[in-house]
């Protein structure tokens, strides 16, 4: 597991991207069984990336990590991403393509390549990678970005 400290990466230097905790299980600092990803963005390149090192708790074949962790890490990845276009989005459609067994207790790399943007839809896609670049899973997604009214009406209402 990782920090889950998200910085972003411009001119050479990191800002906090995000000073709030929360219970997301891919990130969030206050989830104790999370993966605590830390991310860093590169807005230039549109991407997100993360290093990975999982422990057994994560295990699905032996040795290797679950399948659906490593969609957990893809849908991570690609919805960082989302933050480079100051929006909330949700995931509306994800594919996942495992090319190879992803071990357990080895440095992983986790990056999500933003693609384009249609209005309220954000395509993007990510790849988890070897400590030597080969790529283990590869993900493609659509996200939809979230109507600020709504959001800050749902905060009224005291929904989050």
């Amino acid at each position: 597991m990782t920090d889950s400290t998200e910085t972003r990466a411009s001119s050479g230097s990191d800002h906090a991207l995000h000073s709030t905790t929360h219970h997301c299980f891919g990130c969030g600092q206050d989830n104790p069984h999370g993966l605590h990803l830390h991310f860093t963005l590169d807005p230039k390149a549109h991407t997100a990336a993360a290093h990975v090192h999982l422990s057994r708790l994560f295990e699905g074949p032996p040795g290797h990590i679950h399948g659906g962790i490593i969609a957990t890490l893809m849908d991570e990845a690609m919805s960082k991403l989302n933050r480079l276009f100051d929006v909330i989005a949700m995931t509306r459609h994800m594919e996942v393509d495992y090319l190879r067994p992803a071990p357990l207790h080895q440095d992983l790399r986790l990056v999500g390549h933003h693609g384009r943007r249609e209005g309220r839809k954000l395509y993007h896609r990510a790849e988890l990678l070897s400590h030597d670049g080969v790529v283990l899973a590869q993900a493609k997604g659509l996200f939809i970005a979230l109507d600020p009214a709504l959001l800050e009406a749902a905060k009224a209402a005291g929904r989050f």
